[in-house]
């Protein structure tokens, strides 16, 4: 079976007739992902944004699957279950656009079915981190070590990201807000209200060990 140790890269896809071009910055990978649906954008995003998920490689080989034999979207590793291949319902014909083949062994890894309405149950959770995640990538390696640490400290109950900016408005307001949603891409910091509605001023948060 292939695995983390041997995948170094996804299988390379030729861009199929008529689709859309998706680029996007991971800084779980700390490096550029290509797709070509909206829906594994989509479930990028919230790979990416779950504490949970250690590294990932999208595209990593070909698996049968109810009698197919497909492309998987993503091979994920977490910190606390054993590792998994994510396949998104939307199956398209464009998997013979393939430039290598790879295949990976579907007896040895769990399977998980991604379905539209799964996507659709996490809209919100998506559009907030679509928001944020280009901040984290803008200014990654400009917040200074000390701004997460006292952040912390100020968030042992919850408080809106407004008074956190407030709190710390002697330095740049874009690197306070970049540091909070570094912490919660980090799971330093948890958000809930950002499953339900849209990010704002008014959205509170608090470290990952406090009780709301």
């Amino acid at each position: 079976m292939e695995n983390f140790l041997h995948i170094a890269e996804p299988v390379a896809l030729a861009r199929p007739r008529g689709a859309h071009r998706f680029e996007a910055f991971s800084p779980k990978l700390a490096r550029r992902l290509t797709f070509y649906r909206r829906a594994l954008l989509e479930q990028w995003l919230l790979l990416e944004a779950d504490p949970a998920v250690i590294t990932f490689c999208e595209r990593p080989g070909y698996v049968h699957v109810d009698g197919q034999q497909r492309l998987a979207d993503f091979l994920v590793r977490y910190v606390d279950r054993q590792e998994e291949l994510v396949i998104l319902d939307d199956l398209r014909a464009d998997d013979h656009t393939a430039k290598f083949h790879r295949d990976l062994d579907g007896a040895a890894l769990s399977v998980r079915r991604v379905s539209a309405a799964d996507l659709a149950a996490a809209r919100v959770w998506i559009d907030n981190w679509q928001r944020m995640l280009p901040c984290v990538v803008a200014n990654r390696g400009l917040v200074s070590p000390s701004l997460p640490r006292a952040i912390e400290r100020f968030l042992t109950h919850p408080r809106k990201l407004l008074a956190i900016e407030r709190e710390f408005s002697t330095g740049d307001p874009v690197l306070v807000r970049t540091a909070v949603f570094g912490m919660l891409h980090a799971g330093q910091l948890r958000a809930p209200d950002l499953h339900t509605q849209a990010l704002s001023l008014l959205t509170s948060f608090v470290t990952a060990e406090a009780n709301s």
